[in-house]
């Protein structure tokens, strides 16, 4: 639940322009949180080195990858169906061989090759580097597995290919791995402990991102707050570490920093942050870089410190409001987005009028709601019970998703009048003669095309909204374009 999960990403095929010295196919489907995008970014890199260019046509492929989400039990259940629709082409192309990579893999590793028998290759997230060698044992008659979880692995030597971009914004992975054992979350488990990248390799990536024409990159991290490289190894060692080390270790305050000044005229987000981690010196990094956009996702996961505490959320309500308020005072117009579970084990009406009490403390600018799953292997599973009836946990998701949606409107309405700087990225869903772009707070904003173009940065005074876009029309350029 740490990660955002867009649902109108879910089982996106991935695509990038042919290398006519290739002549496999590959065919990959993501789901789950923007880690998982990125990391199929990373498997097309290495793959394409091997021989392999991607296809958007089933049919068409010698091999078949879905990179999977265990966070909720309906990405699992969606994955299954799709592996079946996979063997069923399969039948007609006895060449095809299918793989599973990501959390499911390191989770049903023994289900998928020995019991199920639905798939040839399973590869978890840390051994992608390693998929060469396992498609040779493939191709020899053999099922393939490495999912074993790496103490260093971060791809920082892997450039990934963009396959899911618009070429304006990117994603740059600068941690692997959780420390946080949330009692609900099995990314622990299946992603491993936390480690961060060089820095100077992110540098390298954000300016070579620059140089191929990208304006706006999402830092990405399972937690970007933790992020602590000090010469490499984990972040539960860093007190090992020789005084030389700490003294000159990069935390993400740092990074922030850095990459602000590296390229000036890109923009900066990052995805996700953690209340238990997020210092002081982040935002105030976040305030001296005008480059760095005023947004930050920020999971709550509950208003209640009883619930919080059954969570192993290693933050109280009032330490979060404290976070909330030294947000404000910084960075007065900042965006703030939540993650909410409602239904978790033994949470009473009491406990869920605190999350709305929260709620209506914060006013959100929109948030990622569901009621809770329990997922095999977490904390919750082995020692909770599940005990929130399903119609109860259902109608306070809806309660939760009600307050959301007045306070979405309640924030969108604050732009009204305003001149916006907006980064365009597409065309408008809903008009051909419109363009969608984002605001520094990550509203979606609408307007007319006249003679603008893609990767445009443009000031859009603010007209009219829904709850979830703004509408408006251009005035110009920006300064930064």
């Amino acid at each position: 639940m740490e990660k955002i999960i867009d649902e109108t990403k879910q089982g996106e095929t991935l695509v990038k322009s042919k290398d006519k010295r290739n002549t496999k196919n590959l065919y990959i489907e993501s789901y789950g949180c923007q880690m998982n995008f990125s990391d199929s970014e990373i498997v097309a890199s290495i793959l394409s080195e091997n021989g392999y260019n991607t296809t958007q046509t089933l049919e068409d492929a010698d091999l078949v990858l879905v990179n999977t989400c265990s966070i909720r039990d309906k990405a699992e259940q969606t994955v299954r169906k799709r592996l079946e629709k996979f063997n069923a082409v399969k039948k007609h192309n006895n060449q095809m061989k299918v793989g599973v990579l990501g959390c499911m893999a390191e989770r049903l590793k023994s289900k998928f090759l020995e019991e199920e028998k639905i798939v040839d290759l399973v590869v978890g997230p840390d051994a992608y580097k390693d998929l060469p060698n396992l498609l040779e044992e493939v191709e020899g008659g053999q099922s393939a597995v490495n999912v074993i979880l790496s103490k260093e692995e971060t791809y920082a030597d892997v450039s990934p290919v963009r396959l899911r971009s618009n070429g304006i914004s990117a994603f740059v992975s600068i941690t692997r791995g959780c420390d946080n054992m949330c009692t609900f979350c099995v990314v622990p488990f299946t992603r491993g402990r936390e480690r961060s990248r060089d820095p100077q390799s992110i540098i390298e990536e954000v300016n070579d991102l620059w140089n191929k024409g990208y304006k706006e990159i999402t830092l990405l991290g399972q937690n970007v707050d933790s992020y602590l490289w000090y010469g490499g190894g984990l972040k539960k060692d860093f007190k090992k570490a020789s005084p030389m080390q700490q003294a000159t270790a990069v935390n993400f305050a740092k990074l922030l920093d850095m990459v602000a000044q590296a390229q000036p005229k890109m923009r900066i987000r990052f995805s996700t942050s953690n209340p238990q981690d997020m210092t002081m010196d982040v935002i105030e990094s976040m305030a001296k870089h005008k480059n760095i956009c005023n947004y930050i996702h920020l999971p709550v996961q509950s208003g209640s410190n009883r619930i919080l505490k059954a969570m192993n959320r290693l933050h109280t309500r009032e330490e979060y409001i404290n976070l909330i308020d030294n947000i404000r005072k910084i960075i007065p117009d900042c965006g703030i987005s939540q993650d909410m579970i409602a239904g978790f084990p033994t949470e009473t009406e009491e406990d869920h009028q605190d999350t709305l009490s929260l709620m209506e403390y914060v006013k959100y600018d929109f948030g990622f709601m569901f009621a809770y799953s329990e997922r095999p292997g977490t904390m919750a599973e082995r020692k909770l019970e599940d005990d929130v009836p399903e119609k109860v946990k259902k109608r306070r998701l809806q309660e939760i998703i009600a307050l959301q949606q007045k306070h979405s409107l309640y924030r969108t309405q604050q732009h009204l009048g305003k001149v916006e700087e907006i980064l365009i990225e597409k065309e408008s869903k809903k008009s051909d003669q419109h363009w969608a772009g984002r605001n520094t707070q990550n509203t979606m904003v609408v307007f007319p095309k006249e003679n603008y173009k893609i990767g445009d940065f443009v000031m859009v005074k603010i007209n009219d909204c829904t709850s979830a876009t703004l509408l408006g029309e251009a005035v110009g350029y920006s300064k930064n374009q």
